[in-house]
């Protein structure tokens, strides 16, 4: 329904890159580059100024934006409306999801909505809490899925199930299945997540919580990834805090173990984020209630071998759920 130039205009816009928005679009640079010139003799202005290798907005291109990205509501509001008047769901969705829950989460919950609606066409951005929570405040995302507190008052959000942190380390460490007290992590060192990372929230806060100061860590690396973080933790870098679903692959492979520290509480939350206001409708809501009745069920669960340690920690999360 929405003009497909003006399609094209919004993911040049947002990417300011022709071949990543030929990417999205699954377009061949050329035809994006042909649909803009289009759109610009069709307004008689140029939208796009292309110098030294940079894309940018002119004047004309950010005044047409704000409208663009409403006629796309707009449009999406429409199809959802016609659809709902048959008894149906359908259009389309943008998810954003913190790395955790993108990674290992999110795919599962696509696919079992997915299922349930067919019609429903969904794009999934990625990034840490910080990052989703901001692309969900600026109408970039209409959901978001994170895993560290939102600290922000123009959300809305909602607890939809438990996670629990592990500390890895390499397999031969001498914390490897053992029971440490949380004052051994004094003059350890660490890999890190980045600053805006939730799972690094959740962690700093448990070390202060345990008597352990954050400065009295010693910082290996900081990586803005869990499967960085993973990584250098492997390579000796240091131990590190990770989900439980983050490190199956590398228990199975026997390249990290778990060590439990006795003291530490770990446990988060997983929330589902929307912006501030009445409860959603649509294809939103439609997503929000089925996240909120099934992701429990759709979760990964832990394979292959698993250390005592591990087991208990799962155990006890188990346990609390109940």
């Amino acid at each position: 329904m929405e003009h497909f130039r003006l399609r094209v205009f919004r993911a040049v816009a947002r990417r300011l890159n022709f071949r990543m928005a030929a990417e999205e679009l699954l377009l061949t640079q050329p035809a994006v580059t042909q649909q803009i010139k289009a759109l610009e003799a069709d307004l008689g202005v140029a939208l796009f100024e292309r110098a030294g290798g940079h894309v940018s907005l002119t004047v004309a291109g950010a005044a047409l934006l704000p409208f663009a990205e409403r006629l796309a509501a707009l449009s999406a509001e429409a199809r959802e409306a016609v659809t709902a008047a048959t008894g149906g769901t359908a259009g389309a969705l943008a998810v954003g999801a913190s790395q955790t829950i993108g990674q290992y989460l999110l795919p599962r919950l696509i696919a079992g909505f997915r299922r349930e609606y067919p019609r429903v066409e969904i794009g999934a951005t990625g990034g840490n809490t910080q990052a989703v929570l901001e692309a969900l405040a600026e109408h970039r995302v209409q959901v978001a899925l994170i895993e560290g507190p939102a600290l922000r008052r123009d959300v809305r959000v909602e607890e939809f199930m438990e996670d629990h942190m592990v500390c890895v380390v390499p397999a031969g460490h001498e914390w490897a299945d053992e029971e440490i007290p949380a004052s051994a992590l004094r003059g350890a060192t660490v890999v890190t997540r980045e600053l805006g990372s939730g799972s690094r929230r959740i962690v700093e806060q448990a070390l202060e919580a345990a008597g352990v100061r954050v400065r009295e860590l010693r910082v290996g690396m900081t990586a803005d990834s869990t499967e960085g973080l993973l990584s250098a933790v492997e390579a000796g870098l240091g131990v590190g805090f990770v989900s439980r679903w983050a490190v199956r692959n590398q228990l199975e492979l026997d390249t990290l173990r778990v060590a439990r520290v006795k003291g530490l509480k770990l446990g988060r939350m997983f929330s589902i984020a929307t912006v501030a206001g009445p409860e959603p409708t649509g294809v939103v809501g439609a997503f929000r209630r089925f996240v909120m009745e099934r992701a429990e069920d759709l979760a990964p669960r832990s394979t292959g071998r698993r250390s005592t340690a591990q087991g208990r920690s799962a155990a006890q999360v188990r346990g609390r759920a109940k």
